[in-house]
C-alpha cells in the first residue's frame, strides 16, 4: 500500500479557526418550524369550507403525500439537537493515526469543470493530512480528457495527489456506464493494490466540492469512533452534510434556491442514515464507506444506472443493514451556474430515481420510502397553488380544502417544513460561507421565493419522470462547475 507520513499540520486561517468554532455550535433550530406551523394551522381553520369535489379528494391524497418524508426529517433534525446536546460527552476529535484514508475525485476533466476540481482537490491537501497521517488523494479522469495536461500538473504540485485514468477501452462485466464506470475501475484497482482492507476508508468527493477544518476533524471522530466500536457494532458508511458557501456561487438566484439541499442532509438523510439504514439513498460527495466493504458491492450496476451512489446505498441496506452513519462535518460544493442547469441536475437526478424505484433487483423493503419521496417530486408541477387554481378555475370549482378538516394540519405540519427547510438550509450555506451570517434580506426573499423554486425543482422531477416513461437513451449529464 502506498502510504505518504505528513508531519504536522496546516496552519488555519483566522477564516477556519472561525468556521470550525461556529460548525461546532450549530444546531438545528425549532422556531422556523413551529411558527410557521402555527400560522399555517390557524389560517386553514378559519379558511376551511367544507368540500367533497373530485379536486378536493385528490388534494388531500396529494398534499397529504409528503408528511412520511417530513416526519422523517424531523426526526432526522431532532437527532441532531440531541447530538449536541451530548457533544460534551464524546470522545474529543483525534488524528486518524491508525487507518489509512483514500479520497477519491471523480471527474469528467473539461476545461470548465477544471477550476472546481483544482478548488476542492487543494482544499484537501490543506485540510486532511493533520486529521489524516495517512492519506491520498486519487483524481479520477477518463483517458484523453480535455484537461489532462492542467490535472497532471496539479498532481505533480503536491506528492498526496496521484492520477488513475480509465482506459477508453475499459467495460465493466455488466456493462456500466459513466460515473459509476470510473468508480468501479478504481474500485477494481484498490482491490488488485492490496487496499480493499478494513482499516482503509474511501471518500468520494465531486470535483466542485472542497472541504475545511471541521470536515476533516469530524470525519477522523466517526473513524477513531469506529475503531473503538465492537467489530459487531461498527459502522462501515457514513455521510455529512453538503452546503454551499457564498463564495463558490455566480447566481444567487440558484445559491438561494439550493438552500434545501443542505436542509434534507440534515434531515431524511440524518435520520435514515444516521440510524443505519440509508434507504433515502446517499449523495456522491462526502460519503466515506471502508475499502474492503465496498469491495463487495462495487459500482457495476448495469449500463442504464445514473444515480450510482442511491444505488450504491440501497444495495449497503440489504447486505449491511445498521451499519451506516452521519457526521456532522461538511464538505463546500457550488450551485448550479443558472436556472437551466439547476433544472437539467435535478432532471438527471429524477430520472435515474424514478428508473431506480421501478428496479426490481432492489427489494421493495429498500425501496418503498424513497419511490414515496420520488413520487412526491415528481408530482410537484401538479401540486403547486397556481396549477391548482387554475385546475380549480377550469372545472369551475376554487375550492381547495380538503375533505376533512382535520387533513388542515396535516397541511399545515407539510408546508411548515418545506418553510423551515429553505430558511434552515440558507443558514447552514450562510455559517459555511466568509462572513458567516446570512444578509437581513436573505431568509425574507428565500422564503417569499419557495413558490418559484418549487416550480423548477417540479419541472425537474417531471421531465426525468417523461424521459423514464419515454424509454429515452440514459445521459450523465455534467453542468457547468464555478469555481
Amino acid at each position: 500500500m502506498a502510504t505518504t507520513m505528513v508531519e504536522g499540520g496546516v496552519p488555519h486561517s483566522r477564516h477556519n479557526a472561525k468556521l470550525a468554532k461556529r460548525t461546532a455550535s450549530w444546531k438545528p433550530g425549532i422556531l422556523p418550524f413551529l411558527l410557521p406551523f402555527v400560522l399555517l394551522v390557524a389560517f386553514g381553520l378559519w379558511s376551511y369550507r367544507p368540500s367533497s369535489s373530485p379536486l378536493s379528494w385528490a388534494l388531500t391524497v396529494v398534499w397529504s403525500l409528503p408528511v412520511v418524508g417530513v416526519l422523517v426529517g424531523i426526526q432526522g433534525a431532532l437527532l441532531i439537537r440531541r447530538r449536541v446536546r451530548q457533544s460534551d460527552r464524546m470522545t474529543p476529535a483525534a488524528p486518524a493515526d491508525q487507518d489509512f484514508l483514500i479520497v477519491l475525485c471523480p471527474t469528467i476533466g473539461r476545461h470548465d469543470t477544471y477550476p472546481a476540481l483544482e478548488r476542492s482537490v487543494l482544499s484537501y491537501v490543506e485540510h486532511m493530512p493533520e486529521w489524516f497521517p495517512y492519506m491520498r488523494v486519487d483524481i479520477l479522469t477518463e483517458e484523453g480528457c480535455e484537461a489532462t495536461e492542467a490535472i497532471d500538473r496539479l498532481a505533480a504540485s503536491h506528492p498526496l495527489i496521484r492520477v488513475i485514468t480509465v482506459p477508453k477501452a475499459y467495460v465493466p462485466a455488466n456493462g456500466t456506464r459513466f460515473k459509476a464506470r470510473a468508480n468501479h475501475y478504481a474500485h477494481e484497482l484498490r482491490i488488485e493494490e492490496g487496499e480493499a482492507l478494513d482499516h482503509v476508508w474511501v471518500l468520494h468527493m465531486d470535483d466542485d466540492t472542497g472541504v475545511g477544518p471541521d470536515t476533516a476533524s469530524s470525519l477522523a471522530q466517526f473513524i477513531n469512533r469506529q475503531r473503538r466500536a465492537h467489530p459487531d457494532e461498527a459502522k462501515h458508511m457514513a455521510q455529512g452534510i453538503l452546503t454551499y458557501p457564498r463564495e463558490n456561487a455566480v447566481s444567487l438566484f440558484t445559491w438561494l434556491a439550493d438552500a434545501v439541499r443542505p436542509a434534507d442532509d440534515i434531515a431524511r438523510f440524518r435520520a435514515l442514515t444516521g440510524l443505519g439504514t440509508p434507504a433515502a439513498g446517499v449523495h456522491g460527495e462526502l460519503l466515506v464507506i471502508r475499502a474492503s466493504i465496498e469491495a463487495t458491492i462495487g459500482w457495476d450496476f448495469g449500463p442504464k444506472e445514473i444515480v450510482e451512489d442511491a444505488r450504491l446505498a440501497l444495495t449497503f441496506c440489504r447486505k449491511y443493514p445498521g451499519r451506516s452513519d452521519w457526521f456532522n462535518g461538511r464538505c463546500y460544493g457550488a450551485s448550479p451556474a443558472n436556472a437551466r442547469d439547476f433544472v437539467k441536475q435535478r432532471d438527471r437526478w429524477a430520472w435515474g430515481l424514478v428508473a431506480l424505484c421501478f428496479n426490481k433487483a432492489v427489494p421493495w423493503r429498500y425501496r418503498w420510502f424513497l419511490s414515496i419521496c420520488v413520487a412526491t417530486w415528481i408530482l410537484g408541477p401538479l401540486q403547486h397553488i397556481v396549477a391548482v387554481l387554475c385546475i380549480g378555475l377550469l372545472v369551475g370549482d376554487m375550492n381547495t380544502s380538503p375533505v376533512t378538516q382535520s387533513i388542515v394540519i396535516l397541511w399545515a405540519f407539510n408546508f411548515a417544513y418545506v418553510i423551515w427547510t429553505y430558511w434552515e438550509g440558507l443558514r447552514l450555506n450562510a455559517l459555511a460561507s466568509v462572513s458567516g451570517r446570512r444578509k437581513w434580506w436573505e431568509p425574507i426573499v428565500v422564503v417569499a421565493l419557495i413558490p418559484v423554486f418549487s416550480v423548477l425543482e417540479g419541472l425537474g422531477g417531471f421531465k426525468g419522470f417523461l424521459k423514464f416513461v419515454r424509454r429515452e437513451e440514459n445521459k450523465f449529464v455534467v453542468i457547468a462547475k464555478p469555481a
